[in-house]
C-alpha cells in the first residue's frame, strides 16, 4: 500500500476527529488536519503532495466549495481529488458541488463503509485502487468498524 497524504477540513472538531478516526481505521495514516477552506489552501499551497482532500461545506473564512473553486482553477492543485461531506442533500447543492469540481460527495449522517466506498470510487476513476491497500478488498462485513 502506499502511503497516501489526506487533508480533512472542517471547522466542527468532533466531525473532524470522526472522520480521522474511520480513515485512521482504514489504514490510512499520513492525515493533515484544518479547520477552514482557508487554512486548508495555505496548507495546500506549502504541501504539493496531497493525494485527497476531504472538506465540509459549511465552514468560516472560506467554505469547502469556495476551495473547490480555488483549488481547481490553480496550477498544482487542481488535480487532486476532493471528497465534499456535507449535510447539503437538495439535488441543487449537490449540482453545484459537482460543478464546482467535487470528485465526490457524502451526506452527513454517515458510515465507515460509505467513506471507504467513495474513497474506493475517486481512486478507481484514478486508476489508483490497488493504492488503497488490502481494507477495501475485504467485504463490508469483514470489518468491525462500522
Amino acid at each position: 500500500m502506499a502511503e497516501i497524504k489526506i487533508l480533512v477540513a472542517d471547522d466542527f472538531g468532533i466531525e473532524r476527529r470522526l472522520i480521522v478516526n474511520f480513515l485512521s481505521k482504514l489504514g490510512f495514516h499520513d492525515l493533515i488536519e484544518v479547520g477552514d477552506g482557508a487554512e486548508a489552501l495555505r496548507v495546500l499551497s506549502k504541501t504539493k503532495v496531497v493525494d485527497l482532500v476531504i472538506s465540509d461545506w459549511r465552514m468560516p473564512r472560506m467554505s469547502g466549495l469556495d476551495l473547490v473553486t480555488i483549488m481547481r482553477k490553480t496550477e498544482g492543485l487542481k488535480q487532486i481529488p476532493v471528497l465534499m461531506i456535507t449535510a447539503e442533500h437538495q439535488y441543487g447543492k449537490v449540482l453545484e458541488a459537482v460543478e464546482a469540481g467535487v470528485s465526490n460527495y457524502i451526506v452527513k449522517p454517515f458510515t465507515i463503509d460509505i467513506l471507504a466506498a467513495k474513497i474506493k470510487k475517486i481512486f478507481q476513476k484514478l486508476d489508483r485502487v490497488e493504492d488503497l491497500g488490502p481494507v477495501f478488498n475485504q467485504k463490508p462485513e469483514d470489518t468491525d468498524q462500522k
